[in-house]
């Protein structure tokens, strides 16, 4: 087993907190918000989506979370598809999955400053998105009693809103308040379940999928469990309340409201809830949007800094950005991801709205590119039952089909090719890379001799 000292000192955790901090790094915009676009897309379907998006993204977590008990690595997924396939995954892996957060946390800044805006309408988008930004790194420099604290409140506040909200529809189907407000039918014909088809439901497999988002978060933090067997039971609980919460409160969302009638640019638990003249309703859920937001941006935030940490100690990142405090913070490459989350969100300020969409969107599916390098992993390095090799087909068939689907859709569509874009940039920065090792002799051995370390004489 290979830890550090820092990973020593951290405290050790319980199944179920590390299913809590799942639940805190998971549930964020992309499920408040992004549900309204898959419903768009899917119509009623969009429960369909979620739940293969749930059973896919499970099968996806077990092959990881058997990787970890089997070798426990501060490095995760990055370590394993090393151990798998040589060097060059291993970088790949690590610099894609930095890159596609960094992209995510320029939207997800902008997102939290417009939700702020609506109560402050006069102050600039860029005052709030740095003011967000300074309050993640400090709970990153609190250190990981400060960063769990924070995300375990965070994950409480948020399934409490979801609750709420179940809560709420289901009061108003029993006719408590909102006197006249009809219901929309329930679907009882294929058509009328699935009004845009089979091409509108694969575009919103991906938009399902962001609401999952976040297991290589957790495949970071399971290296904490106490005892790594639990590593199972945690994501277990943690798929089994997000399913309910999320198909749950889609459908009671779907039944309050005709899907025709949801905007892309409205949560579709605000919209459900509108006709029913809840008192604070908006100012509530805006609240959440917030709690939520920044929740997801911390645990970023902290998968970030800890890769970048993991790539420098295999002398695939400049060496200086490995260096601890006597603290055990990483100063140098929290410096680094700071500065370059002032770069993403000048960006995102900077750059038209969809051109920017087109980027972060591409981010979230490069992030299914490590999910491949996880499923891959398992089957090289471990020795899996015939039951475990269906379900890595399966949960590989269904990525791919949601990666696939997104170019069904002229929201997604763009995404999806500047996602393949930026696949073969770094798949060029990859096979230079592999060229410059060989010529140093370094192989697949991350000791000396890339373009970040100098070379032993």
């Amino acid at each position: 087993m290979t830890t550090s000292s820092g990973s020593q000192q951290e405290k050790k955790l319980e199944w179920w907190q590390l299913s809590l901090l799942g639940v805190a790094c998971t549930v964020g915009t992309g499920f408040f918000l992004g549900s309204s676009i898959a419903i768009s897309m899917a119509g009623p379907s969009v429960i369909l989506a979620y739940a293969l998006a749930a059973i896919g993204t499970y099968f996806v977590y077990e092959a990881l979370a058997k990787l970890t008990i089997a070798d426990p690595q501060e490095g995760s997924f990055r370590i394993y598809a090393k151990k798998a396939y040589g060097r060059w995954a291993g970088f790949s892996c690590g610099w894609v999955y930095w890159l596609s957060e960094l992209l995510i946390m320029g939207s997800q800044l902008t997102a939290l400053s417009i939700f702020t805006r609506f109560w402050f309408p006069h102050i600039p988008l860029w005052i709030f998105a740095c003011g967000y930004s300074v309050l993640a790194i400090i709970v990153i420099l609190t250190g990981a009693k400060g960063f769990d604290r924070v995300e375990n409140l965070l994950a409480v506040l948020k399934i409490a809103a979801v609750v709420m909200f179940i809560v709420l529809a289901g009061v108003a189907l029993f006719g408590f308040f909102g006197d006249g407000v009809e219901t929309a039918p329930i679907p009882r014909t294929m058509g009328g379940f699935m009004p845009n088809g089979i091409t509108g439901l694969l575009p919103a497999l991906i938009f399902g999928f962001y609401g999952f988002a976040g297991i290589e978060i957790i495949g970071l933090l399971a290296i904490r469990l106490k005892n790594m067997e639990d590593a199972m039971k945690t994501g277990k609980v943690m798929f089994a309340l997000l399913a309910f919460l999320y198909i749950t409160s889609i459908s009671l969302a779907l039944i309050l409201m005709n899907w025709d009638q949801f905007t892309t640019d409205k949560s579709p638990f605000v919209s459900a809830l509108r006709e029913y003249a809840i008192p604070y309703i908006p100012h509530i859920f805006n609240g959440v949007f917030i709690i939520a937001g920044f929740s997801t941006m911390v645990a970023s935030l902290f998968a970030m800094i800890r890769i970048l940490v993991s790539l420098a100690n295999d002398h695939d990142a400049p060496f200086v950005l490995g260096k601890m405090t006597k603290k055990e913070t990483p100063l140098p490459a929290i410096g680094v991801t700071a500065g370059a989350i002032i770069v993403s969100i000048v960006l995102s300020l900077l750059l038209p709205d969809r051109i920017y969409e087109y980027f972060t969107t591409a981010a979230g599916l490069m992030l299914l590119y490590n999910w491949y390098f996880i499923i891959g992993s398992s089957n090289r390095l471990l020795e899996i039952t015939t039951g475990d090799k269906v379900k890595r087909i399966i949960g590989f068939i269904i990525v791919m089909t949601a990666i696939v689907g997104t170019a069904f859709h002229s929201i997604s569509r763009p995404g999806f090719y500047v996602s393949l874009l930026f696949v073969v940039i770094i798949a060029l920065i990859t096979w230079i890379m592999v060229r410059i090792w060989k010529k140093n002799q370094s192989g697949k051995d991350p000791g000396p001799g890339s373009i970040f370390t100098k070379i032993k004489q």
